[in-house]
């Protein structure tokens, strides 16, 4: 993704969030931190000021002192949750910020910010192409022809790339709609969610839960990111490992589902520029709107049913997911009796 941003003054205030994209500096050094920083903006936050991250973080560490968290805003908090679980995945990182310098806190995030930076626009290059695959009618080509290296024929402008891109609930096919859509006069914001986002593209207004984020244009996206192109269709054969293993990764995030659900929008959308302040996209608010109901504890039931979903589609050996055991089988009845003759002994004791 091509970033148009101005670079702004150097973060000073606690209250300045940094879970909103910030300035893109080059750092000139190769380091450790740039590859972390790829891993993490896929897999944990995206859309992030790294340097005003850090900054504000190690500034709040000394707040949280004489003031509990909960006593700090909201976007605080989910600040404060995004710093801890950065530093707690780079061993030696916190220590690195303590002791080092104001300058070198804004080195560090300016690493972490360009690995980030470079894996977002890597991705964004490669989905833009591999995309026209994915939702091309089995067998068929895509009527009107829609071009690999070029955006502007996409989005609402075309019949296919507007059907997915329709927010659900509202009906494609009705003309009135589809003009209003196509001119611009009704405007999408980033928190209404696509159809694509939807199992089948189908959405249930009685049930929104119901397929949400478990389309197959959304597993495509993932396993070609985070597994190797060549595992979309097949079992990976790629010479080199997918991203996934070459971090150790082996579950599905939460936030690594909303990043990808977030870049096969933009790709299907006729914009060919990611910006901060491109209010036709709506990226970051999109990602944000995917985010709250993720991490929304209220939410967690089916949170979890949805990342088990994910791994038996991506990581299918891992342990997360594991089905439940069977009810009739050997096993489950092995389960069953060790329980029921636990409770009997326990009673026996009790009784005694």
């Amino acid at each position: 993704m091509t970033i148009q941003d101005t670079t702004p003054s150097i973060p000073t205030k606690r209250g300045s969030s940094a879970l909103h994209m910030g300035p893109r500096k080059k750092a000139s050094s190769s380091d450790p931190l740039v590859s972390h920083g790829r891993h993490f903006g896929r897999t944990v936050f995206a859309l992030c000021n790294y340097p005003s991250l850090l900054t504000n973080g190690v500034l709040r560490l000394e707040l949280l002192e004489d003031t509990p968290l909960e006593e700090f805003s909201a976007e605080e908090r989910r600040e404060h949750r995004v710093f801890e679980q950065l530093i707690d995945s780079y061993p030696g990182l916190l220590e690195r910020l303590k002791d080092g310098s104001e300058e070198e806190i804004l080195h560090v995030g300016e690493l972490i910010g360009k690995g980030a930076a470079g894996a977002r626009g890597d991705d964004t290059k490669t989905l833009k192409s591999a995309l026209l695959d994915w939702i091309s009618p089995k067998g068929e080509a895509i009527q009107p022809p829609l071009h690999r290296n070029s955006k502007i024929d996409r989005g609402f402008n075309h019949e296919l790339t507007g059907s997915l891109l329709c927010p659900a609930g509202l009906d494609w096919n009705d003309p009135q709609t589809k003009e209003n859509l196509r001119s611009g006069e009704m405007l999408v914001c980033g928190d209404q969610w696509p159809v694509f986002l939807y199992a089948l593209y189908a959405y249930d207004p009685e049930d929104p839960w119901c397929g949400l984020l478990r389309s197959r244009l959304l597993v495509c996206a993932y396993k070609h990111v985070f597994t190797s192109p060549s595992s979309v269709e097949r079992e990976p054969k790629a010479t080199r490992s997918g991203n996934a293993r070459l971090h150790g990764m082996n579950s599905v995030t939460i936030a690594s589902v909303a990043y990808i659900a977030t870049q096969v929008r933009f790709a299907l959308s006729s914009s060919s520029v990611f910006s901060r302040t491109d209010t036709t996209t709506d990226s970051e608010t999109f990602y944000h709107s995917l985010l709250d109901l993720l991490e929304d504890p209220e939410e967690c039931q089916e949170v979890d049913e949805l990342l088990t979903w994910w791994n038996r589609q991506v990581f299918p050996t891992s342990s997360a997911a594991r089905r439940p055991i069977s009810a009739n089988s050997a096993l489950s009845n092995i389960r069953r009796k060790r329980l029921a003759l636990k409770q009997a002994t326990n009673l026996n004791i009790v009784s005694s």
